[in-house]
């Protein structure tokens, strides 16, 4: 029978170490996942991953079941893989150029391209699914954060606010943006001209 969450805390808190590699067996793909998905380096999602289990160990005695543990895990996860980014310097590209822009009278400035009329036809899966991986990774970090765990995590708009310190309306703010910039940027590369290799 496997053990909860809950369980297993409970357990390590009373020293048992074989509770923490059952916990941290539980977690690690999805973890080592969550960080890639931040820094798109295997080494560097390495480092985090093991930052993020000795930040575990040392803390779980301070962990008072308040959230539920994989929501405690998700906030330790992101704020270590932020660390790691903002080490790298700060993001260069503005992102306002992507979101959409109005005239006076409340139009869009550009013509809107319709993406429900099937994008496989303009462009290769495979070549799809990497300029959505370069977007996603040119995010700023809070929009970056938001994105992957509301899209590619799963989580809900509450969770993700919970993980992040931040009101659930800040949480559908950063996320519709994030979208738009996504959304912006594919609708740029689809429109221009390119040669295909």
């Amino acid at each position: 029978m496997d053990l909860s969450d809950q369980d297993l805390v409970e357990q390590i808190k009373a020293g048992d170490d074989a509770a923490f590699e059952a916990l941290l067996e539980r977690y690690r793909d999805r973890v080592y996942r969550l960080v890639i998905s931040f820094t798109r380096n295997p080494a560097d999602a390495e480092e985090v991953l093991q930052d993020v289990f000795l930040t575990i160990y040392r803390k779980i005695a301070s962990f008072e079941h308040r959230s539920a543990f994989s929501t405690w895990l998700y906030r330790i996860t992101v704020n270590t893989a932020l660390m790691k980014l903002r080490g790298r310097g700060p993001v260069q590209e503005s992102i306002d150029e992507y979101l959409p822009q109005f005239t006076r009278d409340g139009r869009h400035a550009r013509m809107v391209v319709d993406f429900t009329q099937g994008p496989e036809k303009q462009l290769l899966r495979k070549e799809r699914e990497q300029v959505v991986r370069e977007v996603i990774e040119a995010l700023p970090p809070d929009y970056k954060v938001v994105l992957v765990l509301r899209d590619l995590e799963g989580l809900s708009n509450e969770e993700v606010a919970e993980v992040i310190g931040a009101s659930v309306l800040a949480v559908k703010a950063r996320l519709h943006r994030a979208r738009l910039v996504l959304r912006g940027k594919l609708e740029q590369y689809m429109t221009e001209p390119r040669t295909r290799q």
